[in-house]
């Protein structure tokens, strides 16, 4: 919609001269007419539409003329605008310089996590690896000249969630050294070691401060040589850190493995072969969790390619490798050479019903259930939805696990024990195999830890008391 001159007509002066602020006029301001456009999918958010060419332009803008909002809509699926449009006069509307068909930042290309009965899917596809964004200071002026394609080759060696973890460390450091004007590349010992003293008065676990130091000491340049993590002052501060705080594991299991087990051999997870694709997958990574050991992002790692997955005769055992190129969470453990193998339980057991907590029979059914429509060779892919036959994350893993030890609470019409986590089934598993008399060292070669002690510091649970066995003796 063109205007008589390039400062607006004449009965506008009235809104140009407040600036922003409120504007009510007493008569009638005829304009021009015109139509809104077609906005199309309404699934991402639009910073304002533009209804005309030339210097002067009426926009549809948010309720607020002062800035743009961009509002998340309920679920995560996708931004829209502020409810209420208004016309406002383009000069007093902030433009943005975005596309107005490029999405805004607060969608997601990953959409929440539904039930699969509402025809969602369940979990997002396996992100692409980002392109790995350089930190300001030590990685810009090394990395800098060169190609892009270097600089992602060359920033690939950590995880994009290691990136991701040290870049908020990162800047929580350089924040506080601005604040007290200190150049948080270059400052000294002493500098660094104020900053974890304050984390660690702030009762924050020792594992953060580790982690925050190696976050430091990927940017800071080097200590006399030496990189921050190895100077001996930080290793001696969290040593006392770790004494002062020590870790406080739990020393009872936060859920019934028995009764968890009892859930599995019923409804809603048997019989295997007829029930729903969603409670196969819940029971089916359970077991394997618990007869394992291993952690989720192990889980994570393992294929139904040839080489990776491979079943004995008559379904006695399965061997299972994790995909070439893993590495663990703690590279000196040897899973990463390291096969696992789940021997069947036999049919001849005195409890029939012992069968049906086989891990090797749920691993062949879920196998052969997913066969017809999974496009990704990882072991566990989504069961529904969408996203149906995708390659599953290790976040809707640990979902999976926890769901499926409070279905089977509910099974039992048992409340469910409060924050259940995932990782709690590697105390509960490798705490119960002690107690029936497995031996130490292969529980440890299991789970992957290098020494007894990470099991006996942070995992080892009262599963059965000597009380108990005392006052259910016969004598």
């Amino acid at each position: 919609m063109a205007t008589p001159s390039p400062d607006g007509p004449a009965d506008l002066e009235a809104v140009q001269s407040r600036s922003g602020r409120p504007v009510c006029c007493s008569r009638d301001l005829s304009l021009p007419g015109f139509r809104l456009p077609d906005r199309g999918n309404s699934r991402h958010g639009r910073t304002g539409t533009q209804l005309a060419a030339g210097p002067t332009q009426v926009c549809v803008s948010p309720s607020e003329p002062s800035r743009t909002d961009i509002v998340q809509s309920p679920g995560g699926r996708g931004a829209s605008l502020a409810s209420s449009a208004i016309l406002a006069y383009s000069d007093l509307v902030p433009q943005t310089s975005a596309p107005l068909d490029s999405p805004s930042l607060a969608s997601s290309s990953e959409e929440g996590f539904t039930d699969s009965e509402m025809g969602h899917h369940l979990a997002p596809s396996s992100r692409p690896l980002e392109t790995p964004c350089l930190v300001p200071g030590q990685d810009a002026e090394v990395l800098g000249g060169l190609p892009q394609e270097v600089v992602n080759t060359i920033t690939s060696a950590r995880a994009p969630s290691t990136r991701h973890a040290y870049a908020l460390k990162w800047n929580l450091f350089v924040e506080w050294c601005s604040s007290r004007r200190e150049d948080p590349r270059r400052c000294p010992i002493a500098v660094v070691l104020s900053f974890l003293q304050q984390g660690l008065e702030r009762r924050l676990s020792p594992s953060t401060l580790k982690v925050q130091v190696a976050a430091i000491a990927a940017y800071h340049d080097p200590v006399n040589g030496k990189s921050l993590g190895k100077h001996d002052l930080i290793i001696r501060f969290l040593r006392g850190a770790r004494r002062l705080n020590p870790s406080r594991p739990p020393c009872i299991p936060s859920w019934d493995l028995s009764l968890v087990l009892k859930s599995l051999q019923q409804a809603p997870f048997e019989p295997l072969h007829s029930v729903e694709l969603k409670f196969l997958s819940l029971k089916t990574v359970l077991l394997l969790a618990l007869a394992s050991i291993k952690r989720v992002g192990d889980l994570h790692a393992f294929s139904v390619d040839d080489s990776c997955l491979e079943f004995g005769p008559a379904d006695s055992q399965v061997i299972l490798r994790p995909r070439p190129g893993y590495v663990p969470k703690v590279p000196t453990t040897p899973f990463k050479d390291q096969v696992v193998n789940l021997q069947a339980l036999p049919l001849e057991e005195a409890d029939p019903a012992l069968a049906l907590l086989c891990p090797v029979r749920a691993l062949r059914c879920y196998v052969d259930r997913t066969q017809s429509f999974r496009t990704s060779d990882q072991l566990f892919v989504c069961y529904g939805g969408r996203q149906k036959g995708n390659a599953v994350s290790k976040q809707r893993m640990a979902h999976w696990i926890v769901d499926a030890i409070t279905l089977a609470y509910q099974a039992q019409d048992v409340p469910c024990p409060f924050r259940l986590r995932a990782h709690s089934t590697r105390s509960v598993a490798s705490s119960w195999a002690l107690a029936r008399g497995a031996s130490l060292t292969d529980i440890c070669r299991a789970a992957g830890w290098a020494t007894p002690n990470t099991f006996a510091r942070f995992y080892s649970l009262r599963v059965e008391p000597v009380s108990s066995c005392v006052l259910t003796s016969n004598g």
